[in-house]
């Protein structure tokens, strides 16, 4: 059992409850302001590990070569992770999810505004790739910590008819930190001179996400860290255990849950990481111009995030998940080409991407809560987060750059393609396993044609 909560986390605020339920909408906030501010430091390194990094950290190498070195720090973070997980685990189960939570958020914000301090090539040497892969693990093993719960919380609070429309919410975050993120970019790459940006510019964001940080941080404590919570959190079974034990009662159903979402994990930096640095090493493009179009892209993303939901609660999460699998693979036979073709061409591959996004990975973590036995729930559902992000999108940037420079673009298709493969064989390894949610979308699917 969870410790009591402090005085400190009681003052974060009380939750109304009702009949011993929580109000999905007051859940729902806490989740896309935690998603929101985890995602808008993600972007904020990843765009800088495009137009910043290779330049500061490795002036000495090619500019693809330097990108690739970039690109292979991005990965730490994801391989960190886990690890995260299993620590901040065992914090959260002596001291209580407000100490687990203060202690990741602090490390992530720690780790993001030490970036925005960190020395060039020029100025300490190799030490300065150190420094940033020392940060980018920092901010992986944070992320492992800051997992809360709340969105399996979510999904198992919210109206037996409307799950789909719930799972998609806490998905909001990516495109809404994203476009954050790209607006302090290119806002800074398009007013600054090149020798301004690359001195001082590209370290505002940085201290931005700090910012958010404290916010979210106060934001997700009133939620997790009251003694009303903390009564819920315990009557929906959803109590950290250990990871080793987790693991191994529940090896084989979090291998097929990291592996069920790859197509979007891997479709996710296929519109965001990827597709900048293309443009900015092959083309004449400004890279101010293209995130503009990535923020265009994410407004798509956001309109087909909620059409998912819609979606979901009608054909059901499986159903939508095989279908955007489906339609990634055959996006991925041809939409990567079109980064060659100028504006027009390059605004039809990420508005198509994002709309496939939005609909793949609205509902990508919409049944994990409900595939694990109660005991490891909670656990399980954070460790199937981390494997997927780690297999799906750890080393899709770099992976995706190697085959496209060598091979040429269509070749970035073919990693596309994989992920949607190993989706569609991990969905149909569950159906077979009994681990989908069928019976929970008949169950979802009943009360609304009865009700129509």
């Amino acid at each position: 059992m969870a410790p009591a909560a402090t005085m400190t986390e009681r003052d974060g605020g009380r939750i109304d409850l009702h009949q011993g339920h929580a109000n999905p909408a007051d859940i729902a906030i806490g989740v896309i302001i935690g998603r929101t501010s985890e995602f808008f430091d993600f972007f904020v390194y990843a765009i800088a590990s495009v137009i910043v990094f290779p330049r500061l950290v490795f002036p000495y190498a090619d500019p693809l070569t330097g990108t690739l070195y970039s690109f292979a720090i991005f990965a730490l973070a994801f391989i960190a992770r886990p690890f995260g997980t299993w620590i901040f685990t065992a914090i959260d189960r002596n001291h209580g999810k407000g100490v687990k939570l203060t202690l990741a958020l602090f490390l992530l914000g720690t780790s993001t505004v030490a970036i925005a301090f960190l020395p060039g090539y020029e100025t300490i040497g190799a030490a300065s790739a150190w420094l940033l892969a020392l940060g980018r693990i920092g901010q992986g093993l944070a992320w492992g910590g800051a997992w809360d719960g709340l969105a399996s919380l979510l999904a198992l609070n919210a109206p037996p008819h409307r799950r789909g429309w719930y799972a998609m919410i806490p998905q909001l975050g990516a495109p809404l930190g994203l476009i954050v993120a790209s607006g302090l970019f290119a806002f800074f790459a398009g007013n600054l001179s090149a020798e301004d940006f690359f001195g001082w510019g590209w370290r505002y964001p940085f201290f931005v996400a700090f910012a958010i940080n404290v916010v979210a941080l106060f934001a997700r404590l009133r939620m997790v860290a009251t003694p009303d919570y903390t009564n819920l959190f315990e009557s929906r079974d959803l109590q950290p255990a250990s990871v080793v034990d987790t693991v191994r009662h529940e090896g084989r159903n979090i291998a097929i849950g990291a592996f069920a979402p790859l197509a979007s994990f891997a479709l996710f930096h296929m519109v965001t990481v990827f597709p900048l640095s293309w443009v900015f090493l092959y083309t004449n493009d400004a890279p101010a111009r293209f995130l503009v179009i990535e923020i265009i892209g994410a407004v798509f993303g956001i309109a087909a995030i909620v059409a998912s939901g819609l979606i979901a609660d009608r054909v059901g999460r499986t159903s939508l998940l095989i279908g955007s699998a489906v339609a990634i693979a055959a996006y991925s036979g041809f939409a990567p080409q079109l980064l060659d073709a100028g504006v027009v061409g390059e605004t039809v591959y990420m508005v198509l991407g994002f709309v496939l996004l939005g609909l793949s990975f609205g509902q990508s973590s919409g049944a994990i809560a409900s595939v694990f036995s109660t005991t490891y729930r909670y656990t399980a559902s954070a460790l199937t987060s981390d494997f997927a992000w780690l297999f799906g999108a750890g080393f899709a940037p770099l992976a995706a750059l190697v085959l496209a420079s060598n091979f040429g673009l269509i070749s970035a298709g073919a990693y596309l393609l994989s992920g949607a493969v190993c989706t569609l064989l991990a969905l149909t390894l569950s159906r077979k396993r009994g681990m989908h949610d069928d019976r929970t979308e008949v169950a979802d699917r009943a009360p609304a044609q009865s009700s129509s």
